[in-house]
């Protein structure tokens, strides 16, 4: 709050009442006595600043409507997040509706101001409402501010009031349901309640517990993993071609594995000359890896 009232302080004019530093209800006090503008004075300021860039005249058309900030904020005071913060997100939507508003198109500016205010205090809502994003896309977001507008009774939507609900905001049927539960959930502590209650519901640390290795076990694992892939290509490639292909085919190939006789009648020598050539590659291989 005091940001919010530090930040009017400074763009005060010498001729307008400054609204105070200090608690919420003095700051909401100081607004309402700043004189709601004429007509013709707000186009006269507006192309002030418009034409001459004339930051006073800016100053003095975000001063006069920020009773309106006030006013709309207080329609939000069902999102239970403080009526400062939203007042604090208006103003800054005020800012950016000033600076863009052109007193040509004949519209006061309240009309055109509210549409940036409300935009502000909405990304604000959804950003702190819940830990959790509960709205993220275009349709979403407008279901989360109507639902509670749309619904005609206390409880869970009907079958009928859900059809109503979805036609009205151009929603499927199922993003209705799909933000009714989400509105109606509520955020809770990951780790265990506090207190001797022994009726208390499981927190999720009890049930969202990870079975899993960790994180700097399973990256040694995988690291010893790739280490000793490296020695056994090192080693094939130590061999000769015959004892790499006997080492392949008994011991890497997937599969049923060939036996000695096999590969003794492919070479055309003992099956006892095949195992001998297989140890002594199978030893000259362990060197490297106990190396």
């Amino acid at each position: 709050m005091t940001d919010m009232t530090m930040t009017a302080n400074a763009l005060v004019p010498n001729n307008l009442p400054v609204p105070s530093i200090g608690t919420l209800d003095a700051y909401i006090n100081a607004v309402y006595q700043i004189p709601v503008l004429a007509p013709e004075d707000e186009q006269a300021l507006a192309r002030r600043f418009q034409d001459d860039n004339d930051l006073q005249a800016a100053q003095e058309l975000i001063l006069a409507h920020l009773r309106f900030v006030v006013h709309v904020a207080r329609g939000y005071n069902g999102y239970g997040l403080q009526l400062a913060d939203l007042i604090q997100e208006g103003n800054i939507g005020l800012m950016k509706a000033v600076k863009r508003f052109d007193p040509a198109v004949g519209v006061r500016l309240v009309s055109f101001a509210v549409h940036w205010i409300r935009a502000e205090m909405h990304e604000f809502i959804l950003k702190n409402w819940r830990i959790v994003k509960v709205a993220t896309t275009k349709a979403q977001r407008k279901l989360f501010f109507n639902l509670r507008k749309s619904k005609t009774r206390l409880g869970w939507l009907n079958a009928e009031e859900v059809k109503a609900v979805a036609a009205d905001l151009n929603v499927s049927e199922r993003e209705v349901l799909e933000m009714e539960s989400r509105l109606s959930g509520r955020d809770i502590g990951f780790d265990a309640p506090e207190g001797d209650d022994d009726n208390a519901p499981p927190s999720p640390v009890a049930w969202l517990s990870s079975t899993a290795e960790d994180p700097s076990q399973a990256y040694e694992r995988e690291d010893s993993e790739d280490h000793q892939l490296g020695l056994l290509r090192e080693g094939l490639a130590s061999l000769d071609k015959r004892s790499r292909d006997i080492i392949r085919r008994r011991w890497l190939d997937d599969g049923n594995k060939v036996t000695l006789q096999e590969l003794a009648d492919e070479y055309g020598v003992s099956a006892e000359r095949i195992r001998q050539v297989e140890a002594a590659a199978l030893k000259k291989m362990k060197a490297l890896f106990a190396a």
